[in-house]
């Protein structure tokens, strides 16, 4: 970290260099990002988890930049090509591609046309035909350029005639023209402001590429293509369906090189136009179009990780119903539906498998016996897992006329399978099977999603936008804070948390989430945040990060099932002396902090942000930021793709939301696409301003393509 980092920074996420110097001194210090938004107010001006960690990223880039740059200077200092003039340029390079333009001409590299011809003894008519091509008059002529060439003719040197001369000559000017950092950046430029990205159908593809279809003869320009359809293309070329392309008028590219090289039309101009259109072609617009379709790539991957991690984090934060006993179903046809019930932690009691879908008499026994478990264990809610079968598992357990406290809910599965085949599922259940396992992930994704879906991989649960094709480090880096973010923004119960929601907790991490989980098999329930210092290798500096995050119910500390940190327990204590009550007297009393004058207990560590935080907490300890838990229904008969009609309006819920609009299940086994043409009565710019994922919504239906699978829908009124 520099003060020219923090300067950058500054200006570019408009904050002061206070805020970036001190979020950058915390991460250094090893605090997290959620810690630092949380319990480090005063110190950041009340930065978020979004500018905080915005900051840690650029940090990382410039640090990589100046890494970079110190290898460069290291390089070529010890090859002794380090001048004054280059440091210069070096140190004033913005970005890694200035950086690499300016490296350019001095990195070691295998020999080229160009080195052959200077190997040739061919530099000196190169840089003379550049001369005389920059006079705006020359007296050159043909015959005085064919003279010159025939002066550098030399069979030792396999120069057999002029034109041979000529020819080496030109290749040498197209180097130097392909290692100018001026016409690099004018024509990177170019290329972004005018670059046009085209699409072909490779011949003789039409048939397996059709899901390309719309690409076959495609083209928009660089700096307006969505990233969606960026990737697309990139997918059909990568699956040798589609040829792309990326460049700007050939024309106007080579006006460039004209304008920096060519004064003059005389015959030494001449000679150095030839040299321009086959560097162009042979070096530059080769380049440059690297350049340009790694800069589409990284714009394209960085849309679609922001619409998965949003995603992401509407699924994490969907309303739980609670701690409830839950029967679960797990549906099937031929194989019958596995059933499990599991108690208010979501312990496993019971396990079976129905066959309601099947006929005679398994059929006719599946309904006694769901009815006789439901009343058994006292079972509160049904969860269904919304795959096969499931909405004809649903009517068959609407129709048993259980309770109506029964709530009957159906439950989106997506990556229950991945779940039950994971380490961590055969280690929790480890004498039951995949069914099982899957049919215990579903019940539990009713009563606390965050919960369970914290043990899938981010990537499998299937709200992302061609994950598959975007730069894996990146999406993990941004699946993870999400989950971290939503985990320490709901908050943890240490004595009832998984290993692996623990992992996510602010200073925790998987080797010590295991120890906490270790000791506290070991000893029992935890009854103060202290006790969790005599965990192993759990420090101070980790206590610190993770203790607020944390919640004890139940125990001789009421601020301790809270958010308020412990570092600010005295506070409390004081603020509840001077108010004549005990801080467990205080907590929830809304009606006595309403109207405190927090001035007082303001410190050089603590202040008003601080204050006014502690304040909502105890107002509503251990609140959860997530929306009530509401029962959704599909449309009874409305089961399969074939009892769709157009104009029908339908409940659904959206499962996933991209730049091109939002998807809806509306109960048919079969997602359907509101376009984003069709979010709102009004333009939509980013179908995230409209909907979220797990929002409940009234589609109509606009389209019904059985063949193609495709349903069209629309939220317009």
């Amino acid at each position: 970290m520099t003060n020219d980092h923090l300067s950058i920074i500054s200006t570019e996420l408009d904050i002061s260099s206070r805020q970036a110097a001190a979020v950058a001194e915390l991460l250094a210090g090893g605090a997290t990002v959620p810690f630092i938004s949380r319990y480090r107010k005063e110190a950041t001006g009340s930065l978020d988890e979004v500018a905080i960690t915005g900051i840690r990223d650029r940090l990382e880039q410039l640090e990589g930049l100046d890494k970079r740059r110190t290898a460069i200077l290291k390089s070529l200092a010890e090859r002794e090509l380090l001048t004054a003039e280059l440091q210069r340029d070096l140190d004033k390079a913005a970005t890694l591609a200035a950086l690499e333009d300016i490296y350019l001409p001095h990195r070691p590299k295998r020999r080229t046309r160009a080195t052959i011809a200077r190997e040739k003894g061919l530099e000196p008519l190169a840089l003379w035909l550049l001369e005389e091509a920059k006079k705006p008059q020359s007296d050159v002529g043909e015959k005085d350029v064919a003279t010159r060439g025939a002066g550098f003719v030399d069979p030792a040197k396999d120069v057999a005639d002029m034109d041979e001369a000529l020819a080496g000559a030109r290749d040498i000017i197209a180097e130097i023209m392909n290692e100018n950092q001026n016409v690099r950046g004018a024509l990177r430029n170019l290329y972004v402001q005018d670059g046009v990205m085209t699409s072909r159908l490779v011949k003789g593809k039409e048939a397996e590429g059709s899901k390309f279809r719309d690409y076959f003869e495609w083209s928009e320009p660089v700096r307006t293509a969505p990233g969606h359809r960026v990737l697309a293309m990139r997918r059909g070329e990568k699956e040798k369906i589609l040829r792309l392309s990326v460049g700007p008028s050939e024309e106007r590219a080579k006006a460039i090189l004209d304008q920096h090289y060519i004064a003059n039309r005389g015959a030494a101009g001449a000679q150095v136009e030839l040299a321009a259109r086959d560097g162009y072609k042979r070096l530059l617009s080769v380049a440059m179009e690297t350049d340009i379709r790694l800069e589409m790539k990284k714009r394209a991957d960085e849309e679609a990780i922001g619409v998965f991690a949003e995603n992401l984090r509407q699924l994490l934060l969907a309303p739980p119903l609670g701690p409830k006993r839950v029967l679960a179903l797990d549906p099937g046809f031929r194989t019958g539906c596995k059933l499990v019930v599991l108690d208010r932690q979501g312990k496993l009691l019971h396990n079976d498998t129905i066959y309601p879908h099947t006929g005679g008499r398994q059929a006719e026994a599946a309904g006694p016996l769901v009815a006789e478990l439901v009343k058994k264990f006292d079972v509160e809610a049904i969860a269904v897992g919304n795959g096969t079968a499931g909405r004809e598992t649903e009517t068959f357990v609407r129709g048993l006329g259980l309770p109506g406290s029964v709530a009957v809910v159906m439950v989106n599965e997506s990556g229950a399978s991945i779940y039950s085949a994971s380490e961590v599922a055969r280690a929790e259940f480890p004498d039951h099977d995949l069914t099982v396992r899957g049919a215990v992930s579903i019940g539990r994704r009713l009563t606390d999603p965050l919960a369970e879906l914290v043990k899938i991989d981010a990537k499998s649960i299937g709200v992302g936008q061609y994950q598959h094709d975007v730069d894996q480090k990146a999406l993990k880096r941004s699946l993870d804070d999400t989950v971290t973010s939503c985990v320490n923004a709901v908050g943890v119960d240490v004595n009832t948390a998984s290993a692996q929601l623990l992992s996510y907790v602010s200073g925790l991490g998987p080797q010590l989430a295991g120890a906490v989980v270790s000791v506290r098999d070991e000893n029992g329930a935890f009854e103060n945040r202290r006790q969790l210092l005599k965990v192993p290798r759990l420090g101070p500096k980790a206590y610190e990060q993770a203790a607020g995050f944390l919640r004890i119910q139940g125990g001789k500390q009421p601020l301790d099932a809270s958010a308020v940190h412990p570092e600010s327990y005295p506070v409390v204590k004081k603020i509840a002396s001077d108010l004549g009550r005990k801080v467990a007297e205080l907590i929830g009393d809304e009606q006595a902090l309403r109207n405190l004058d927090l001035d007082p207990y303001v410190t050089e560590t603590i202040g008003l942000p601080t204050l006014q935080d502690i304040v909502v907490e105890l107002g509503k300890p251990g609140r959860d930021p997530r929306d009530p838990f509401e029962v959704f229904s599909f449309a009874p008969g409305i089961d399969k793709m074939t009892d769709l009609v157009e104009g029908q309006v339908l409940p659904g819920i959206v499962t996933n939301v991209t730049n091109f609009g939002a998807f809806i299940d509306v109960g048919v086994h079969q997602d359907g696409l509101a376009h984003i043409s069709q979010l709102a009565d009004r333009f939509v710019r980013d179908p995230n301003e409209v909907v979220k994922v797990g929002q409940k919504v009234q589609a109509r239906v606009l389209e019904v393509d059985i063949e193609r699978k495709r349903i069209s829908l629309s939220l317009k009124k």
